[in-house]
């Protein structure tokens, strides 16, 4: 008697997203007070399995210089800087609920996913630096005082509103369509983002999604934003001899009056 082979078994297709920003290019003038971008997308998953979505925005890197206050001979003063040589100058996270109720410990880490687990460059010997006649510290990852360092650094961050984490700033307006929000401060680095929209289930990361933000200067303030990056020193001395004329002007108005 015949038999049929036995079906092949058929593994359940993979999940994927989808997703877009209402706006892909932030322009920043003289009245720029800050702007929201809306990330909406789509799970697109056959078997309709839970699913979690973290939506990731971080800005250009660059180097920070902080500074401990210290108190000597009954003043505080600032301790020689310490710099970092490279963290982002946006960074904004935003998921249907808190990160370390979606993936583990070593998968958060793994990603380099949320503020705890942001890296934050910095070279692997400590050494000093002089520029400018001023000397700093170059902090050191493996050293004793990184993590303090790196608190410190996520504090004025977030105080300036350049790190966050909205732990629900995700939301399902439907069974499989989703929306976020992403609000850039005015204070928010000029250069190229980067979106980051990541699909979990299962507390893994099954797929994920990338999208440029471009947040530029235009007009007068894009011709002086250039000019002081690539001529620094001409920069430099034209705004101290436009200080002093603007202080010799003011001076002479008061003595006619």
């Amino acid at each position: 008697m015949d038999t049929a082979p036995p079906p092949l078994a058929v593994s359940a297709a993979p999940a994927a997203v989808s997703a877009a920003l209402t706006e892909t290019n932030v322009r920043v003038t003289s009245g720029f007070r800050g702007a929201g971008i809306v990330v909406y997308g789509a799970v697109l998953d056959p078997h309709d399995r839970p699913s979690d979505v973290v939506v990731v925005v971080r800005g250009p890197d660059q180097p920070i210089r902080i500074a401990r206050k210290v108190r000597i001979a009954g003043l505080w003063l600032n301790s020689r800087p310490v710099v970092f040589q490279g963290a982002p100058g946006f960074y904004m996270t935003a998921s249907t609920r808190p990160l370390d109720q979606i993936a583990g410990f070593g998968t958060l880490r793994r990603l380099g996913l949320g503020l705890d687990h942001l890296a934050i460059n910095a070279p692997l010997e400590q050494r000093t630096e002089t520029r400018y006649g001023v000397r700093d510290v170059v902090v050191s990852r493996l050293g004793a005082d990184y993590l303090d360092w790196r608190r410190a650094v996520l504090r004025l961050k977030e105080k300036a509103g350049l790190y966050d984490a909205d732990a629900a700033g995700v939301r399902f307006v439907d069974k499989s369509l989703f929306r976020a929000e992403i609000r850039l401060p005015a204070e928010a680095p000029i250069g190229r983002y980067q979106a980051e929209i990541r699909l979990f289930q299962n507390g893994q990361e099954v797929a994920v999604r990338e999208r440029d933000l471009i947040v530029e200067k235009v007009g007068a303030e894009r011709a002086l934003h250039q000019f002081s990056q690539n001529r620094p020193w001409t920069y430099g001395i034209v705004s101290v001899l436009i200080a002093l004329g603007s202080g010799w002007a003011a001076s002479a108005a008061f003595r006619r009056s």
